[in-house]
């Protein structure tokens, strides 16, 4: 076969509905169990045949009858990406789903979107699913020590991985970010470049990744014995017009820091905008190291240094580790914790 134009057209199946296995099975001479688990992936069936199966279907518009499938295996080869919206982390949906599709896309997984509203309680998207059998395992973000989602989700024996872990007991599922390095590497950054007094903007204290970001900032600045600050009267949940304006009053106050570290993109430009509209250069006045998530800062002058988190990355691991606890894999053997990269700024460019 030399390609999609040597496939022969046949749209419909014999009664003159939709394109069925049948269908398939025919054209490909295939048996129908053989067609059905080409399609499901089956590592049994041979690559080539998987391929062939596959291209049949999407050249004929076969679409599996879904209501059908779930009643007869139990499952609805639907994977739940729960988002809440918050703006900290520039493109964090949209890396994430990048990430999770590449993990689907040679397999009967389809991804669907739900939404975590700030209104109700997190349990609420995650309690419909498994109520209504929505989907065969959920991911979630934004974990707590204790989550809430994590102990159901554990109780009932339900498929997840969450991006961020949590303190109880029980091992489950997760793609971490090392947000202690991160904050431990960006602090001695600064203190390296000569700041004595590194400040840091931390996340709503209720989430896990808080007191990670805390402890690493906290180890570097006793290790190193210089004053420090963590900014109050704003989060990384801010907006960045509330996170400037604690900077310029801040600016205003007595012994202000003299170095950042901001946990996200939209931080470290508030930062940067508030030294700049007090007519002070940020990298020369103030040091900032931020969390990279995207190429935002790619055509920001002066540049500053950045350490990245790659979401699209976790993405994928947490897809990838998902099809393995649907498959029975344990709980404890799916666990990732991916490390932070440096990217120094260039000094030329400040």
């Amino acid at each position: 076969m030399s390609g999609r134009d040597d496939l022969p057209r046949r749209d419909v199946d014999d009664a003159g509905g939709k394109p069925t296995l049948r269908t398939i099975a025919e054209i490909t001479g295939l048996a129908v169990t053989t067609v059905s688990r080409a399609l499901s992936g089956a590592p049994q069936i041979a690559l080539e045949t998987r391929q062939r199966v596959r291209q049949v279907a999407d050249h004929i518009g076969y679409m599996p009858d879904r209501a059908a499938q779930r009643l007869r295996t139990g499952r609805t080869n639907v994977i739940s990406l729960i988002l809440d919206p918050h703006e900290e982390i520039i493109n964090f949906g949209t890396s994430l789903i990048r990430g999770i599709s590449t993990a689907l896309r040679q397999t009967p997984y389809h991804l669907v979107i739900t939404p975590s509203f700030e209104d109700a309680p997190n349990l609420d998207p995650v309690r419909y699913i498994m109520r209504n059998r929505m989907a065969d395992g959920i991911i979630f973000s934004r974990t707590q020590p204790f989550d809430e989602r994590v102990r159901l989700l554990l109780e009932n024996d339900f498929p997840f991985v969450s991006h961020g872990r949590t303190e109880l007991s029980v091992p489950h599922p997760y793609v971490d970010y090392d947000n202690e390095e991160f904050a431990f590497q960006a602090t001695m950054k600064l203190i390296a470049a000569g700041r004595t007094k590194p400040a840091i903007i931390l996340p709503p204290e209720r989430f896990t990744f808080h007191h990670h970001l805390r402890y690493g900032f906290m180890k570097a600045v006793r290790m190193q014995g210089v004053d420090y600050e963590v900014l109050s009267g704003v989060s990384l949940d801010s907006s960045a017009e509330t996170i400037h304006a604690r900077i310029l009053a801040r600016l205003d106050e007595a012994s202000p820091p003299d170095g950042y570290v901001c946990g996200g993109e939209v931080s470290a430009l508030a930062v940067m905008a508030a030294y700049t509209d007090r007519a002070m250069v940020p990298g020369r006045d103030v040091g900032i190291v931020a969390k990279k998530t995207s190429t935002l800062f790619t055509p920001v002058r002066p540049r500053i240094d950045t350490i990245e988190e790659d979401l699209a990355a976790a993405g994928e691991a947490m897809g990838r580790l998902l099809l393995k606890r649907i498959g029975g894999a344990a709980a404890e053997d799916l666990q990732e914790l991916h490390r932070p990269q440096m990217e120094t700024a260039d000094a030329t460019a400040a």
